[in-house]
This record gives structure tokens, C-alpha cells and sequence, in this order.
């Protein structure tokens, strides 16, 4: 067998193995809502918002929170080494708001600003602080640990991203839809977790069959408050 045919079935073998994921084991999609606090907090107790003192306090819109995250909360076995991904500063803000990645992966930073920024977090899961920088630097960050990231800017105080460093790759983010699709699953039975920073998350049982498609839908939301 000459060099070059083994080569053309190396690239045949290495492609349909990279493919795998997405051509078998199942699909897990949904819908997923925001319900806001109890009514009782709209009542008059609820505060005089038509006063000129609360005038800038903007209340939260439940029915157009973005940055949901599905994703199945457990490790699937050995871990593939992870990817590399981006955050931007640009404009004074981090985009994107939320980026989940899987355990492993790498971020990289750059600053698109004509401005120094220090991208820095103190968080338990990996802290870490890059110091003032421009253009001319992207650093890079690995994170090896599960778990929510919080990250700022000491500089400039509005500036705020969510890393969600999660055990497995099979997670997505919903789309504007509400709609959320992770292909690829294998066969079996997992916990499924819908995440969204201003909302308590909510965790279900969900059987991944071997090839076709369950739906799993979520409504996050606020129990009643406790009567004191």
C-alpha cells in the first residue's frame, strides 16, 4: 500500500471519527421560560414606582432574559481536551455576557478598546488577574476546574461576564426562540440542568435513547416567599 493511499484513509477514518458525535447517539431539545416573582410583589406593597425617586430602577423582563444554558450536570467518562474560545472587550462590556465551555478549555482575551482594561476574577472555581493591557496582547486562560466563573474589570466597574466551566460537551445556549438542541448524545439516562444567571436553576431526569430525539422543556421560576 503506497504512502499516499494511506494517507487518503487516514483522512477518510479521521473525519468520519470526528463527525461521530453529531451523527450518532441522540438529540435532547426544548423550550425553556422565565416566570417572574409571586403577583403579590406587583401589588401596592411592591413599592411606588411611578415616583420620580425610582424612575431609573429597571425591573427585571422575565419574558426577555437571555443567556440560558442547557446542559447535562456530569462528567460522560474521560475527558476530550477542551477548545479554545473568545471573550472580547469591546465597547466596555465582555461579549459574551455568558460563554459556556467545557472543563479543559482555553479563553482568550482580547481587547478590541482603544482603552486599558484588567480582566481579573476572584472566583473559588479559578482566579486569576491578567494586569492593564491594549491590543497588542491576548492572553490566555485554561480552566481545569468545574464550576461558575465570574469575571470583571477593576477598572471599569459595569464590566461583567459569566464563564460556566461545565464536566461534559454537551450543553448549548438557548437561541432567541427559547429553543435549545444538544446532538450527538449517547444513549442513556442523565441530569439535565437549565441555568440562568437571575434565576434558580432547575435540574431534571432525562433518557438520551440511541438515536432520535427527546424533548425536555423547563420553566424557571420563583417558589412562593415564606410567611413570617
Amino acid at each position: 500500500m503506497t504512502i499516499r493511499i494511506k494517507r487518503a484513509i487516514g483522512l477518510v477514518l479521521f473525519g468520519w471519527t470526528a463527525a461521530w458525535p453529531a451523527a450518532f447517539g441522540g438529540t435532547i431539545t426544548g423550550i425553556v421560560a422565565a416566570k417572574g416573582p409571586p403577583a403579590a410583589l406587583e401589588g401596592p406593597a411592591g413599592g411606588g414606582y411611578k415616583s420620580r425617586r425610582y424612575k431609573f430602577a429597571e425591573r427585571v423582563d422575565y419574558e426577555h432574559l437571555q443567556d440560558f444554558v442547557v446542559y447535562i450536570d456530569q462528567s460522560m467518562g474521560e475527558t476530550k481536551p477542551g477548545s479554545v474560545a473568545t471573550i472580547t472587550q469591546r465597547d466596555v462590556s465582555f461579549e459574551p455576557h455568558v460563554l459556556p465551555i467545557v472543563v479543559g478549555s482555553v479563553i482568550r482575551w482580547p481587547n478590541a478598546d482603544e482603552i486599558f482594561h484588567n480582566v481579573f476574577s476572584m472566583s473559588e472555581v479559578h482566579s486569576f488577574q491578567l494586569g492593564n493591557y491594549l491590543k497588542e496582547q491576548v492572553p490566555n486562560v485554561r480552566f481545569d476546574r468545574v464550576g461558575q466563573v465570574d469575571v470583571f474589570c477593576s477598572i471599569h466597574s459595569k464590566m461583567h461576564c459569566i464563564i460556566l466551566v461545565l464536566p461534559c460537551p454537551y450543553f448549548a445556549k438557548v437561541d432567541a426562540n427559547r429553543r435549545y438542541t444538544i446532538t450527538g448524545v449517547p444513549a442513556g439516562t442523565y441530569r439535565l440542568k437549565a441555568w440562568q444567571e437571575r434565576m434558580p436553576p432547575q435540574t431534571r431526569s432525562v433518557t438520551v435513547p440511541a438515536d432520535g430525539e427527546v424533548q425536555v422543556d423547563f420553566t424557571l421560576g420563583f417558589a412562593e416567599l415564606p410567611k413570617y
